[in-house]
């Protein structure tokens, strides 16, 4: 297949260098990160005169013109299937979808399919622009797989530069509804005394820490005292379900793999059903009753849904906010607790 030429013609004051230059060149719908221009000089792709510039610290001058070969966005190997998608919104530069629980983001080694990439490729039908050379939908940010709810996904160049910036910069609007043992309290001494660990006003718990890779379970995160990136998470008590459990909002500051259950779990304040992070706690029978206390135990998975995203949209610079309902299981949990919380008529809860 043919490759597409690109002549870009240097301008005043964007020089010395030729990565920079371009960068600054290069007009906005061909959506030419820095980096892939780096990769692309470093690749003999572009030249001045038919004659390859492969340095991408090559100074340049005003008036001078480089071409820039681009190949035609290869298909990727992931197999398109019919798979069911709530669609929220959709333009021609991005989709925002209810990820149900159970549903792995992207393919990967032992779930190559039944994903939700899979699944847009199949909705797409072909329709799909080019994301850093390849025709595939542009994956900016992830929920677990056993985490329900909202997800923006690119599907052209410019989208995906656009939102990952957004994201970079932690500007983008994210609350999560979980469920977790216990009630994040002010007045709870051990957590007055956790490091990292305060109260702002209105009773929102705050969570500051370095998170990294666990030493010993490379699956698993894990809060450490020095080095791991920076992580900010806030949870606010919703609902308290007789001081045993508690439906709290969740948002970020930073988006680290894990940073919820990670962050609540330190806390002594883990999601119901997680079997990563959550330990082995149980709510007692005695406590909230029989029924609740199964529902709990019986719990599939990490009680996290991805409640509402907020972004600007990265073409059209329209402020997008979207909302999805908590999924039948987490209220069927939610009924169970608040069940158990209620007195009986002329006696008191159990």
């Amino acid at each position: 297949m043919n490759k597409e030429i690109l002549s870009i013609e240097i301008g005043p004051g964007m020089g010395p260098r030729l990565d920079k230059a371009l960068a600054a060149a290069v007009p906005e719908e061909a959506a030419l990160s820095r980096s892939r221009l780096a990769k692309l000089i470093a690749e003999g792709s572009v030249s001045r005169e038919g004659v390859a510039v492969t340095d991408q610290k090559t100074k340049v001058a005003e008036g001078e013109v480089y071409q820039i070969a681009l190949e035609p966005p290869k298909e990727v190997e992931t197999v398109a299937q019919d798979i069911p998608l709530e669609v929220l919104w959709e333009d021609d530069d991005l989709i925002v979808v209810n990820k149900p629980a159970g549903m792995v983001t992207h393919p990967a080694p032992g779930t190559p399919e039944g994903t939700l990439v899979n699944a847009l490729l199949h909705h797409f039908g072909g329709n799909l622009s080019g994301i850093g050379g390849e025709a595939r939908p542009g994956i900016v940010h992830r929920i677990d797989k056993d985490t329900s709810g909202l997800l923006v996904v690119a599907k052209s160049d410019r989208a995906h530069h656009g939102l990952a910036a957004q994201f970079e910069a932690h500007t983008v609007h994210r609350h999560y509804r979980a469920l977790c043992h216990g009630v994040p309290q002010a007045s709870d001494p051990r957590l007055r005394g956790l490091n990292g660990v305060s109260f702002e006003q209105g009773g929102v718990l705050k969570i500051v820490t370095q998170l990294a890779r666990h030493k010993t379970d490379r699956q698993k995160q894990a809060v450490v005292a020095h080095g791991g990136r920076h992580a900010v998470t806030r949870a606010r008590t919703i609902e308290d379900f007789n001081g045993t459990a508690a439906l709290i909002d969740c948002w970020l500051e930073t988006g680290r793999t894990h940073q919820i259950r990670v962050h609540m779990a330190y806390a002594g304040h883990g999601l119901i059903g997680d079997q990563t992070y959550g330990g082995k706690r149980k709510i007692s029978e005695k406590a909230v009753g029989a029924a609740a206390a199964e529902a709990v135990r019986a719990f599939p998975r990490q009680a996290l849904h991805a409640a509402t995203l907020g972004f600007v949209h990265p073409v059209t610079g329209e402020e997008l906010s979207f909302e999805a309902p908590l999924p039948d299981d987490m209220t069927d949990l939610i009924d169970a607790l608040r069940a158990a919380s209620m007195p009986p008529a002329g006696g008191t809860a159990p």
